[in-house]
């Protein structure tokens, strides 16, 4: 059991049957009237945000959410292919589990399963991804000091916005929570 004045960003919890994570929170204590902690939850399994409050002294059973690193397969129509590195077992995930982040992932990748009770619920792309430009208009000599951006199509079929120097064939590195382009890659 966790009581709501143990509440921190991050902390995950079973209320009426629901897993819910704190995004934001907030004692307050106001001048008149007893104190109270306003929260910002996410509902971990629908992505669903609600503000609540609550009264400091209430306390909910503290919820366990696995998370597991799987190398990504492939797919099969709907089904999403993870293998489990102990294991070496292949585990399908409904398409409905990926979010928009999973656009820039391929085949090879390593990714975080998150689960609950047994149920996965999501996955979590890796933060930084390199990936090669399939597809984008040439570059021209002296389009470096310009901030303008052209549309690429990356290797996974992502589309996302680069600079004007980069060509199809380079190898580009990308934020994966933003979808934003960083830089050349090193490697």
């Amino acid at each position: 059991m966790i009581s709501v004045s143990d509440f921190r960003n991050g902390v995950t919890f079973d209320m009426d049957g629901k897993v819910m994570q704190i995004i934001e929170f907030q004692h307050v204590k106001p001048g008149k009237g007893a104190a109270f902690v306003r929260v910002k939850m996410r509902n971990v399994i629908t992505g669903g945000v609600t503000e609540t409050t609550f009264n400091p002294n209430d306390k909910y059973p503290t919820a366990y959410i696995e998370r597991k690193k799987m190398e990504y397969s492939y797919n099969d129509g709907d089904l999403y292919y993870f293998m489990d590195p102990d294991t070496f077992e292949l585990v399908p995930i409904e398409k409905s589990a990926l979010d928009d982040t999973f656009r820039f992932v391929k085949e090879n990748d390593v990714c975080t399963v998150m689960s609950y009770k047994g149920n996965v619920f999501g996955i979590e792309a890796p933060r930084f991804v390199d990936l090669v430009v399939t597809s984008t208009e040439p570059g021209f000599a002296g389009n470096t000091a310009t901030n303008t951006l052209k549309p690429a199509t990356l290797e996974t079929g992502a589309e996302i916005k680069v600079p004007l120097f980069i060509n199809e064939g380079d190898k580009i590195n990308i934020d994966t929570t933003t979808g934003e382009y960083l830089g050349r890659s090193k490697a």
